[in-house]
C-alpha cells in the first residue's frame, strides 16, 4: 500500500522574477527580504514546522544565493564571535538550527516551462511519494501552519491531494486557479474541476488556490503526459485536474495570515504589515505612517 505520510516538499524557484527588473538582475527574487528574512525562509520554516523532513529546491541558473543562505558561514561566525555580536549569531545559530531540522536538496529546472513542469522536475527526488508544494511568493503564517493543516486533511481524507483555497475578489479572479466545488464539510471542499486563470464572469467559484499543495503521487503520472496551457506552460492545475477522476481532490479553506508577495505592491504591504508586528519596529514606524497619511513631510529636514 502506498505511502501515505508526507515528508517531502518541492520549492519551485527557478523564476526570472520580472516584475521586480531591476533589483531581480543579479539577486534572486526567493531572497528579497520580508523585513529582515528573505522569502523563501517564511516557507521553509513552514515546512518544518509541518513535519517535513526533506525540502527539495528546484532552482535556475542565478540562484546561488539561496543555496549560500541556508548553509553556514564560518567566516562571518568568526567574525560575529570575535567581536562579541552574540544577538547575531543567535539569529546564524537559529537558521543553522532550520537546516538541521530539514535535509535541503537542489535540482535546476533547465527551461521555463511553468509551474507543472518545475514540479515534474523534482520526480525523481519525491520517489512515488505524496509531497508537499510550497510557492515562496504566497508567505502565510498561520498556528497551525498552513502546510500542516493541508497534510492532516491529506491523512483524513485517505491520501487525497488537498489544495490551499481562500475567497479572492471577483476582480482578482483571472489572477488564479479556480476550483469548483461538490460536498463541503466545514472548511474542506470536495473538488469537482479547477480552471487555470479563468475569466470572472466564466469561473466556476471564487476560491483561488494559493500557493500550498500535498500532492498525491499520482499528480507527477499525470504530469508525465501534460502539454502547455494558460500562457503556453505545463499546469500544475492541469495535471490536478486530469487525476480528479480518479483519485480524490479537495480543498481547504485554510486559516491565517495571507501575504501575496508576488508583484511589487503585495511585497510592500507584506513589509508594511510584519513590520507593524514587531513591537521593536511598530513602535518607531507607526508614528512615522501616521504622519504621511495626515500630508506631513516626516523626512523634511533629515
Amino acid at each position: 500500500m502506498p505511502s501515505r505520510l508526507v515528508r517531502k516538499a518541492v520549492f519551485p524557484a527557478a523564476g526570472l522574477g520580472t516584475r521586480f527588473l531591476p533589483v531581480t538582475k543579479a539577486q534572486p527574487k526567493e531572497m528579497l527580504p520580508l523585513v529582515d528574512k528573505p522569502t523563501i525562509q517564511y516557507g521553509v520554516e513552514e515546512a518544518a514546522a509541518s513535519g517535513i523532513e526533506e525540502v527539495i529546491m528546484v532552482t535556475g541558473s542565478g540562484k546561488r544565493s539561496i543555496v549560500d543562505h541556508f548553509d553556514r558561514n564560518l567566516e562571518l561566525e568568526f567574525y560575529l564571535r570575535d567581536r562579541g555580536k552574540d544577538d547575531l549569531l543567535e539569529v546564524l545559530a537559529g537558521l543553522d538550527s532550520l537546516s538541521d531540522r530539514v535535509d535541503i536538496t537542489y535540482i535546476q529546472q533547465k527551461r521555463p516551462l511553468g509551474l507543472g513542469h518545475a514540479v515534474w522536475t523534482a520526480r525523481r527526488l519525491v520517489g512515488g511519494e505524496p509531497c508537499a508544494v510550497l510557492l515562496a511568493d504566497d508567505v502565510i503564517l498561520g498556528d497551525p501552519p498552513v502546510l500542516k493543516q493541508l497534510i492532516d486533511v491529506h491523512l483524513d481524507e485517505g491520501g487525497a491531494t488537498v489544495l490551499a483555497t481562500r475567497s479572492v475578489p471577483q476582480s482578482q479572479v483571472g489572477r488564479y486557479g479556480i476550483i469548483a466545488t461538490g460536498k463541503s464539510q466545514g472548511r474542506v471542499h470536495e473538488v469537482l474541476d479547477v480552471v487555470e486563470k479563468p475569466d470572472p464572469a466564466e469561473a466556476p467559484s471564487d476560491l483561488a488556490i494559493l500557493g500550498r499543495y500535498v500532492l498525491a503521487a499520482d499528480v507527477f503520472k499525470a504530469l508525465d503526459g501534460s502539454k502547455p496551457g494558460a500562457g503556453g506552460e505545463i499546469q500544475l492545475t492541469d495535471a490536478i485536474r486530469a487525476t480528479i477522476a480518479t483519485n480524490r481532490v479537495v480543498a481547504v479553506e485554510f486559516t491565517g495570515d495571507y501575504y501575496d508577495t508576488g508583484e511589487v505592491p503585495g511585497y510592500l504591504r507584506a513589509n508594511i504589515s510584519l513590520a507593524l508586528k514587531r513591537p521593536d519596529l511598530r513602535e518607531q514606524l507607526a508614528p512615522y505612517i501616521r504622519e504621511l497619511l495626515s500630508g506631513q513631510n516626516p523626512d523634511r529636514g533629515l
